[in-house]
């Protein structure tokens, strides 16, 4: 079902519908870029922990617009054994819905771009008619200005009693506009005036002279034409009347104050967040997430799956010894056909990413004794999996752990070595030619990480290096140790200069986010497409409760952190409780477990 601006708000019923009753979910998104600096192969490296990775691709990536959102609800007909969907596809662009809104600058990639093109992407959909969104911050501002706004015009009359001065250079102008109205309010067949186009500072002025001569008996208003130009419309109107259309304009602000927040609380609490505060955020919104192509990448599927890509997965899992699941879209809904492949349109990449976890989910259901045909979202059998995001091109780090620590690979095979800005890799290679076997990963253009096949020449490596002017090679906990060292000074002086700016400062509440909350219970995660990696997605989740945004919200006043955490304990705990309780049969670990390195 195709979501846009005209259709967005009588069609979120439908929306919350689904997800309220979905097993699980799968997402998927578009963006105008992936990277607005170096390409994401030179920016990252082999050896970038999960925090540096984060950061790096979070530094490139924030300017970059959501175009396209895609939702796929998945839910399971136990008496005709096929899974229903409703799919939605979503259009969104920040459009500024008033004058005072926030007119959002945004970072085109060509590469992206030209590749979305060549997909039919409709971009006239998403520029005319998206979904518009606020962030927090943003949301908090605009109500702040149309309470100060409110209040000012409740409190006009007493604050126009007096006539208002008038610059020389507009007095004809205003002599002007008195005139017509004057001529207006004595011809009883007229309702209303509407006055030309003209300035802010124009209209401005007309609205305070206005307040002061004519304090009952007309209500003024500016509207704006097809051509957004801007003028002002007189009505006559009684007292009840006026206070009867005040009322109605309040309203109508509100409605589209409301109408602009759309998908921002959950898109800019997850990209404005560090490292720490992102697994807690996602965990807090998706307490089960999986990523499915981590998922592909792990015992049993890594022997017997060659390419994870989304399109080719998808091809994949409909071969032995798979089963493709049955599958047919809800009345109302539009349905795909996937021999058609559609891909890079969000919707049905959420589509067929929800189908390969079923697939996935069935197939270790088929290793059991005896045999499961339908896996459920909530099995025991995809546990492992939950809460880990896929990392692309580290070499020892498969996954970004949401809930605890990552994982510290010892990496005493590898080596940090500085080097002039000339070198390239043939100039590494040669240097480490004595050592057989290695593996470069480039940091910068004078600095990157060699690992060598054999730990117990590291040392002697690292001698070599002690009397030569051009080059520096250390051990990795050399490097790592520096590192460490460099950042604990710079807190502490950022620690203690704040501290005397904290003494000269009178204290001031931090900032109140106010976020609609919901609750999932499983998430299934889709990273990459073939044969574009832009598309970053979110998939398949399990609905526990999902709560009308609208009637249930929730403040995250100074730190919004701490619900977090509470929320990831009360996983963990969960998750250990449900362990205990499982039968042998259908425990995760007698099949498989997703390793700590590859």
């Amino acid at each position: 079902m195709e979501i846009i601006r005209s259709n967005f708000k009588i069609n979120l019923p439908k929306v919350y519908q689904a997800i309220e009753e979905a097993d699980f979910f799968a997402i998927d998104g578009e963006f105008s870029g992936i990277s607005d600096g170096p390409s994401v192969t030179a920016l990252t490296s082999g050896f970038d922990t999960p925090e540096e990775r984060y950061q790096k691709l979070k530094k490139h990536s924030m300017d970059f617009l959501l175009f396209q959102f895609g939702l796929c609800a998945f839910k399971y007909d136990h008496a005709n054994s096929k899974h229903v969907t409703k799919s939605f596809n979503f259009y969104v662009f920040p459009k500024p819905f008033s004058r005072s809104s926030p007119d959002v600058k945004f970072v085109c990639q060509s590469s992206s771009i030209d590749f979305l093109a060549s997909q039919g992407f409709d971009f006239n959909k998403v520029f005319c008619s998206g979904i518009p969104y606020l962030n927090q911050e943003e949301e908090r501002q605009l109500r702040e200005q149309f309470d100060e706004k409110r209040s000012q015009a409740n409190g006009a009359g007493a604050l126009t009693k007096c006539p208002v001065t008038i610059p020389e250079d507009q007095k004809k102008f205003i002599d002007q506009v008195i005139e017509k109205i004057e001529g207006f309010l004595q011809r009883e067949e007229k309702r209303t005036l509407e006055l030309n186009p003209c300035t802010g500072f124009q209209r401005k002025l007309i609205y305070q002279t206005l307040s002061w001569k004519y304090p009952k008996g007309i209500h003024v208003e500016t509207l704006e034409t097809d051509k957004k130009e801007r003028h002002i419309v007189i009505s006559k109107v009684d007292e009840e009347e006026r206070k009867r259309r005040e009322q109605e304009k309040y309203a109508k602000e509100q409605e589209e104050l409301n109408d602009a927040v759309g998908f921002s609380r959950v898109i800019h609490a997850i990209a404005n967040s560090d490292l720490n505060e992102f697994k807690e955020m996602t965990t807090c919104v998706f307490p089960r997430l999986l990523d499915t192509k981590l998922m592909a990448s792990t015992q049993p599927f890594k022997d017997i799956i060659n390419n994870t890509s989304l399109a080719e997965l998808e091809k994949r899992l409909k071969e032995t010894p798979f089963d493709p699941p049955k599958v047919e879209s809800a009345e109302g809904f539009p349905s795909y056909d996937t021999a058609s492949e559609q891909l890079h349109e969000a919707g049905y990449d959420a589509y067929i990413t929800g189908l390969c976890f079923i697939s996935m989910a069935n197939y270790l259901g088929s290793l059991l004794s005896p045999p499961k045909t339908c896996v459920s979202a909530r099995s025991k059998l995809i546990e492992p999996f939950f809460n880990k995001l896929f990392l692309m091109r580290v070499m020892d780090i498969p996954y970004l752990n949401l809930e605890g620590p990552d994982l510290q690979p010892k990496r005493d095979h590898v080596l940090h070595v500085t080097f002039p800005k000339e070198w390239k890799t043939s100039d590494l290679y040669q240097l480490f030619s004595a050592f057989g076997n290695i593996q470069i990963s480039w940091i910068d253009d004078t600095s990157a990480f060699v690992s060598l096949s054999q730990p117990e020449q590291v040392q002697i490596a690292v001698n070599t290096s002690k009397y030569a002017e051009s080059y520096r090679i250390q051990t990795y906990a050399e490097y790592v140790g520096k590192k460490q060292e460099s950042k604990q000074v710079k807190r502490k002086w950022t620690e203690d200069s704040w501290k005397e700016v904290d003494r000269k400062r009178p204290h001031v509440p931090g900032p109140c986010y106010h976020t609609n909350s919901f609750t999932a219970a499983g998430i299934v995660g889709k990273r990459t497409l073939s044969p574009d990696p832009r598309e970053a997605g979110v998939v398949d989740r399990e609905s526990e409760g999902i709560s009308d945004p609208e009637l249930e919200q929730t403040d995250y006043c100074a730190d919004p952190l701490p619900e977090g955490r509470k929320k990831a304990k009360k996983l963990k705990r969960m998750k250990k409780e449900f362990s205990l309780a499982g039968s042998a049969s259908d425990s995760p670990a007698v099949l498989f477990e997703v390793p700590d390195t590859w």
